[in-house]
């Protein structure tokens, strides 16, 4: 609360006038700053209705610095005329004068000077009239001496534009009495003590009204990230749909299952270096089911199960090779093994969502991390109309029903199919997965029936994430150049259905 004297001298100005005085007045009246009657202002409001404040601005002008100098000394242009003597001056020396650059243009554009460029000691300045008027001096004194109203609004505008001149809005309140006006403080109470109670004390006090609509005080607490925030959302998805979340805590995977038991063969340039991270140490697994690797040697090199394969030398030390997994497809090519392992078959569903990992250059859209999401449904009899149906279903939940398919190549899945989504911001299509039914080549040498097929689908989290929460690069959504305060403001993610 302000000083009690600031108060009461308030309220007795206050009390002097009828129709009520301007803070500006007050301030003047009182000789202290026009801050502390604003806040002496607010604390009568705090009161009760002792006062009544309503807040009004107006706009007056402001020499600036430059300007309350050019008021007291003359303007750059008469300082520069001044200067030069009735033999002239040379130029070089004119410049080292402090209003010299300024002031040459200006009076050259006056047509108070001549620059003589052939001079035999070299460019001289010499006057080209005998006396000046400082216009702009006289217009700054007007100013100052609170004429402003005086000049016209072109000639205002020209000395703001040398910044000469400001307009300043002040914000003030206009003071009048409230229904409870008094010239005497009594402190209101916040607080009904049980003494109060007791003593019946409180009946002759003056309690300070409740604000109910006061915002409570922000609670310090952890914050969930954008990008759990939708992906917890994507989970919930899954989970609604009857699948099972597969187990992907194991980043480094060998090439074997990464690459070879997906059909993608050893010369692939995805398992070249500038595509995947390689580990060092250990640089290789060892622990394979080797009847199955010795079935996915001759399905590559050899053929089989209808295909004629790659016709090439299959090495097992490129199998062995450890990696940074390029896709959680490798943890899929693990659950379909092990259902294949079964006694009697059973259709399964699975999901995933974790970090993946590829040599990428970094840029607005790419990082060498991220996460991808991924769909895996095994069954018999699995059509490619059963894998639109199940995306159409999915995206649906996502709050995408617009979809179109378009055929594509991936060396695991065949066919394979891109999925687009019609985008209303973006007025085209954009492309939000992939798509496909494993290759015959994948699961017949794992063991599984004949008759039982494999959909699957994929896409990453960081897109749809920097989508619904209007995020252009995604390095301020992952990494060190993120913002903490975007994660607290974030609401929560909620996918339109």
């Amino acid at each position: 609360m302000a000083d009690s004297g600031v108060l009461e001298s308030v309220l007795r100005l206050v009390e002097k006038v009828d129709g009520g005085i301007d803070s500006q007045n007050v301030a003047s009246s009182l000789g202290v700053d026009h801050q502390v009657i604003v806040g002496a202002v607010k604390s009568l409001q705090a009161l009760g209705e002792v006062i009544e404040a309503t807040q009004r601005s107006s706009k007056h002008w402001e020499l600036t610095a430059e300007g309350n100098e050019i008021a007291e000394q003359g303007s750059h242009e008469a300082q520069v005329f001044n200067a030069i003597p009735e033999e002239g001056l040379p130029q070089n020396q004119l410049m080292k004068l402090p209003s010299g650059k300024v002031g040459f243009s200006k009076a050259m554009s006056n047509k108070w000077i001549r620059l003589d460029k052939g001079h035999e000691g070299g460019p001289r300045v010499f006057r080209m009239v005998d006396h000046v008027v400082d216009t702009v001096r006289e217009k700054l004194q007007q100013v100052k001496n609170g004429q402003s109203s005086e000049l016209e609004e072109k000639e205002k505008n020209e000395l703001k534009k040398r910044k000469l001149l400001t307009e300043v809005t002040i914000k003030s309140y206009w003071i009048t009495k409230g229904s409870n006006f008094s010239t005497t403080i009594t402190k209101q109470e916040t607080e009904l003590t049980p003494e109060m109670i007791a003593s019946g004390s409180w009946r002759e006090k003056s309690f300070k009204p409740y604000n109910f609509e006061a915002m409570g005080m922000t609670l310090d607490s952890g914050h969930v990230h954008p990008l759990l925030k939708v992906r917890t959302q994507f989970r919930q998805i899954f989970l609604e749909l009857g699948f099972t979340e597969m187990p992907t805590n194991n980043f480094v995977e060998s090439s074997f299952w990464n690459f070879d038991s997906l059909f993608q063969p050893q010369q692939h340039p995805a398992r070249d270096q500038h595509d995947t991270f390689f580990l060092s140490d250990p640089a290789g697994a060892r622990k394979f089911p080797m009847d199955y690797m010795e079935r996915v040697k001759k399905v590559h090199s050899e053929g089989g199960y209808g295909s004629q394969g790659y016709k090439y030398d299959w090495k097992i030390e490129e199998a062995e090779k450890n990696v940074l997994r390029t896709h959680t497809t490798a943890v899929s090519s693990r659950m379909v093994y092990k259902l294949s392992q079964q006694e009697k078959f059973t259709p399964a569903k699975f999901f995933s969502i974790d970090r993946v990992f590829r040599n990428e250059t970094l840029d607005a859209t790419h990082l060498a991390e991220f996460h991808q999401i991924e769909g895996v449904m095994a069954d018999y009899n699995l059509t490619l109309g059963d894998l639109m149906g199940v995306l159409q279903q999915f995206f649906t939940k996502m709050g995408i029903t617009n979809l179109r398919f378009k055929p594509a190549y991936n060396p695991y899945t065949e066919p394979s199919m891109e999925v687009f989504s019609y985008h209303e911001g973006l007025k085209k299509w954009v492309e939000v997965g992939n798509s496909g039914v494993f290759r015959p080549e994948m699961l017949l040498a794992m063991g599984l029936p004949k008759d039982v097929s494999v959909i699957a689908w994929g896409l990453s989290l960081e897109r749809p994430t920097m989508i619904r929460y209007g995020i252009n690069n995604i390095r301020e959504l992952v990494g060190h150049k993120v913002n903490l305060q975007m994660v607290y403001d974030c609401p929560v993610c909620r996918l339109e259905c």
